[in-house]
């Protein structure tokens, strides 16, 4: 027998001391170079959140605990009374408390009215998707304000929907839409759903649809297919578009303003009307911070809410 042909001795396979010594080390330089990649690309949006939320957060924290004076409108203090007058007064109470139900019920018009949309743009194949895209983007090019005009024209006493129930007879008069909670809804879960469908979507693309058509071939039905496959796989999607589109109709302005008038009052107005009109900035600074709180707080809740309840559907 040649040395071509001759086996191979159980010696000449083991890894040699040397190999062994080597390959720990080296994995853990490895380690070492992706933690400092990592951290380094993570330093440029950590600094920017750093700039931009957390120091005027803080410095809306020293606002809040100054004195409000009608000539110099701050002077500089230590005290909780601000923050004593928004928790004993009625009124900002339940600005906030109208703020989190708008938010909540546009955030649930969007989910309901988006998910479909999102799932067949996901399952499509037709070559028009691109155009679907754009099209749904194309709402976003428009300005928050110019979207609420339109809305004004169309909620109008002589606009195009109370034209329409007239002309139908299901009204024999015009009634009012503008200026009332109905039209701040309405309008708000215009401007955010695009930004749900989007979200969605780019999840609800990463799913195997072919778990879908497994559970239809056993014998489950469109119910039981949507509540525990579908909607369980796309649990992230909904607990970020819920998120986001939550944060979004918290922190809305303009909308609430042009169509609910002094039918209806938020957060974020109020702040505007404390610092811009008021000059009151101690006060306005605890409203912005108390705001900030609560829809960071709800968003975290209702993300853990949805992931959990999902999580649960998936293991049963």
């Amino acid at each position: 027998m040649n040395a071509a042909t001759a086996p191979e001795s159980p010696e000449s396979t083991m890894p040699s001391p040397t190999r062994l010594s080597n390959a720990p080390r080296g994995t853990t330089a490895r380690a070492v170079r992706g933690a400092f990649t990592g951290g380094a690309l993570m330093f440029p949006a950590t600094l920017v959140v750093l700039v931009v939320i957390v120091l005027p957060g803080l410095q809306l924290l020293r606002y809040s605990l100054n004195r409000f004076d009608p000539v110099d409108m701050m002077q500089a203090a230590f005290t909780a009374e601000n923050y004593l007058k928004f928790f004993t007064d009625p009124y900002y109470l339940s600005v906030l408390w109208t703020t989190i139900k708008v938010a909540t019920l546009c955030t649930a018009l969007a989910l309901v009215l988006g998910f479909p949309v999102a799932y067949v743009l996901a399952r499509t194949q037709s070559r028009f998707k691109s155009l679907l895209v754009i099209l749904l983007v194309f709402p976003l090019l428009v300005g928050n304000v110019v979207r609420a005009a339109g809305w004004m024209v169309m909620l109008g006493n002589a606009g195009f929907v109370n034209s329409l129930l007239v002309s139908l007879g299901i009204v024999p008069q015009p009634i009012r839409l503008l200026y009332t909670p109905f039209a701040v809804v309405i309008g708000t879960t215009a401007v955010v759903l695009p930004y749900m469908i989007l979200t969605l979507q780019s999840v609800l693309e990463g799913m195997d649809f072919s778990v879908e058509e497994a559970a239809r071939n056993l014998g489950a039905t469109f119910r039981q297919t949507l509540t525990r496959v579908i909607l369980p796989m796309a649990a992230p999607g909904i607990a970020a578009g819920t998120m986001l589109v939550f944060i979004l109709c918290m922190n809305a302005y303009a909308t609430p303003v042009l169509l609910g008038g002094t039918g209806i009052t938020m957060m974020t107005p109020t702040i505007y009307d404390q610092i811009a009109k008021a000059n009151n900035w101690p006060f306005g600074a605890v409203l912005s911070l108390i705001s900030m709180v609560v829809t960071f707080a709800l968003a975290i809740a209702s993300h853990w809410v949805i992931q959990r309840r999902y999580a649960k559907t998936m293991m049963t």
